[in-house]
């Protein structure tokens, strides 16, 4: 037998002509795909009423507004629907169910979703973001295409995926197939170094070891990002971020020797970087590599190739989004950006 069901207004007048015109409840129970004793109902309540909507019911009365259920819901967005029971049972004395706390946040269209992860941002860090927005928000392209974007990144041979799931039976935990395999700390990483501009692309540099001050300045700085500067004309401009080996004593001198110059840059600012979405793209295809590197020496080499593999037009229009993204921060007082 179908299960039951509500009918909606049109199927409960379709059901009372259908009755109407000879067909037996059975039948339309059939075309409506519910319970014959749902098509008998209702004719029994339209013989009675005349009428094939249902009476208004009060229902159990609300024991909150409207208002305090926004306002219980929007103070602590991480809050489980049990501590929001709890809370406003110990702050108004009143009492309802965890299910009935979902159901007004569900009515608001909120859902229970994933966070996204984000740099902890403090008042002087938000001040600072909003201070450089404010300065660049105006910059044309052609200013933008003479700055040069560098970072950092670690790659490790098997990158985490949390949200791998498996398909088992309940005593097959354990079983062949069902049990993810990893190495101890991701089998190892690799950190490489690179820096992308509208007009060239520095090559790749890997970073043996831990990155000091002085060997920023040896290995990259000198070698790598001053030829880059002169290539793209003498306003170039040197971004980089707040990194304790980027802002040592021998780098801020060499930097004002070689008369480079240099972008202040706010702290905890990731998402104004347009280099990171460079690494996640290099994240990506890393992920759809078949067969995956076997050693670090194949996943460095793999991830030389991919960066040169990464077409100009996609670099391009990175660096060309950065006045939309000084527009999404100002308009986040400062904040994260979806960025």
């Amino acid at each position: 037998m179908p299960p039951r069901r509500k009918l909606s207004d049109l199927d409960r007048g379709r059901a009372i002509g259908w009755l109407q015109d000879g067909v037996a409840a059975r039948h339309v129970a059939q075309r409506l795909a519910v319970a014959s004793s749902v098509i008998i109902r209702q004719k029994q309540r339209f013989h009675a009423t005349g009428r094939v909507q249902e009476r208004q019911r009060s229902g159990r009365p609300r024991v909150t507004t409207q208002r305090e259920d926004r306002r219980q819901a929007m103070q602590q967005r991480m809050a489980t629907a049990n501590n929001i029971r709890q809370r406003l049972h110990a702050t108004t004395n009143t009492v309802v169910s965890g299910q009935t706390i979902r159901n007004r946040l569900h009515n608001f269209g909120l859902r229970a979703r994933r966070p996204v992860r984000g740099t902890t941002l403090t008042a002087n860090h938000r001040a600072a973001r909003r201070a450089w927005c404010t300065q660049h928000v105006r910059w044309q392209r052609q200013q933008w295409a003479q700055v040069l974007f560098t970072d950092e990144s670690r790659f490790c041979l098997e990158p985490a995926d949390g949200r791998i799931l498996v398909w088992r039976r309940r005593e097959e935990r354990f079983a062949e197939g069902a049990v993810l395999e990893r190495q101890r700390f991701g089998g190892g990483s690799v950190m490489v170094w690179g820096g992308i501009s509208t007009r060239l692309r520095t090559p790749q540099y890997h970073v043996v070891g831990n990155l000091t001050g002085v060997r920023y300045q040896n290995e990259i700085l000198q070698p790598l990002v001053v030829p880059a500067l002169q290539s793209i004309g003498p306003r170039a401009i040197l971004q980089d971020d707040n990194a304790p080996p980027h802002r040592s004593a021998a780098v801020n001198t060499f930097i004002q020797q070689a008369r480079v110059n240099r972008m202040m840059w706010p702290a905890n600012s990731p998402d104004l970087n347009p280099i990171e979405h460079m690494w996640d793209e290099l994240c990506r295809r890393d992920k759809q590599h078949h067969p995956p590197p076997a050693n670090l020496g194949q996943l460095l080499q793999w991830l030389q190739q991919e960066w040169n593999g990464v077409p100009r037009a996609l670099i391009c229009n990175l660096i060309h989004s950065m006045r939309q993204r000084c527009v999404e921060c100002l308009a986040h007082n400062g904040g994260h950006t979806r960025y």
